[in-house]
């Protein structure tokens, strides 16, 4: 499974780089460490959600769904948004 995700992310992250130089754009550091604590935080959310599942601890699952999973979402967010306004600007 994790060899599947690490595909994932790295794909995501190549196409990522490659949008940005197709599009003579380019991303701030600050824009690249929020985006990179998301999607940490997003993979440890995972991570922690399919092993509370296989624990049979649903309650715990769902909490690390709330208490990881909704800032990771919100810090990818406004990574996207950073972005994206400063290019509109541009």
């Amino acid at each position: 499974m994790w060899f599947i995700i690490g595909l994932i992310v790295g794909a995501l992250i190549l196409g990522v780089v490659w949008m940005l130089k197709r599009n003579n754009a380019s991303l701030s550091w600050y824009e690249w460490v929020i985006g990179l604590a998301g999607l940490a935080l997003l993979l440890f959310t995972i991570q922690n959600f399919i092993g509370s599942f296989a624990e049979l601890e649903s309650k715990a699952a769902s909490m690390f769904l709330l208490v990881t999973g909704l800032p990771s979402l919100i810090l990818l967010a406004l990574a996207w948004q950073l972005a994206a306004r400063r290019t509109k600007k541009a």
